[in-house]
């Protein structure tokens, strides 16, 4: 079938190679010049446009959807101010994700542009008893990772146990050394 993807990291670059071997066509829409994800992945992607297997459309956005009941085309402005209907079956965007607060806004929570702050010690906010780990908090030197989302949650857990358990000693369990019982 007919394929249309849209973006520029690494789920819209996976899936083009992915769907490039079994799409009837396929066409990847980034309104970048270059994409944002594994420099391996984009080299794939680019050796599959020059295959023929995937055409790419750089410098170009998405405008809107057509169909009648379903799904059959795509409108698309190009590098050129140029729109462009693309007959599809499927379109897949591929934007990634956008964190928003919610209700989390009005909590009175310290913010720096949509993010909390926190202080790095326990990953506690501004507001007692409440912490934030991952995307959604901000210090100097934060780095956006999955790796670092783990490190926050450990020691905001030891923060925690003592704010719900005062009165226990919180005594940390390693399996390099302990092993895993429930094995």
């Amino acid at each position: 079938q007919r394929v249309v993807l849209a973006g520029g990291g690494d789920s819209a670059l996976d899936w083009a190679i992915y769907l490039a071997e079994v799409a009837k066509e396929l066409t990847l829409i980034h309104r970048g010049e270059t994409f944002r994800g594994a420099p391996d992945s984009a080299e794939k992607v680019l050796e599959l446009t020059q295959q023929g297997k995937i055409q790419l459309l750089l410098k170009s956005n998405v405008t809107g959807l057509e169909g009648n009941g379903h799904l059959q085309g795509v409108r698309v402005v190009d590098k050129a101010k140029l729109e462009l209907l693309l007959q599809t079956d499927h379109f897949i965007p591929l934007f990634g994700l956008s964190p928003k607060l919610g209700p989390m806004a009005d909590w009175g929570l310290n913010l720096d542009r949509n993010a909390i702050e926190v202080n790095t010690v326990d990953y506690a906010t501004n507001v007692e008893g409440i912490y934030a780990i991952g995307d959604i908090n901000t210090y100097p030197g934060k780095l956006k990772l999955i790796l670092c989302g783990f490190h926050e949650a450990a020691l905001m857990a030891q923060s925690a146990f003592a704010r719900v358990f005062p009165d226990k000693k919180y005594s940390l369990k390693y399996t390099t050394v302990n092993g895993v019982q429930a094995f």
